[in-house]
């Protein structure tokens, strides 16, 4: 077992995605399904959505499938050449 001093240690997997979720807040019926269904749990609940952070946010769209009215849609990660974003 490890034992950290101070801050967790953590990764950003954010950079390892090729393609992230976008929430539409005016179709968003914050029902929470998309904040029950994330693998990583890196869905926030907002006052008037859901929203996902995409410092944790693989890119999986299990937020989307889930999603029953339609309000996250995937879209394509745009990175610049040399692997910055």
């Amino acid at each position: 077992m490890m034992i950290f001093k101070g801050k967790l240690f953590t990764i950003n997997t954010g950079d390892w995605r090729y393609q992230r979720p976008v929430t539409d807040p005016e179709k968003c019926s914050k029902c929470g399904l998309c904040w029950l269904h994330c693998p990583n749990q890196t869905i926030v609940e907002k006052e008037t959505h859901y929203e996902t952070e995409l410092e944790f946010c693989k890119g999986c769209g299990v937020c989307a499938y889930g999603c029953l009215s339609e309000a996250i849609s995937m879209v394509p990660e745009e990175r610049s050449i040399g692997g910055n974003s």
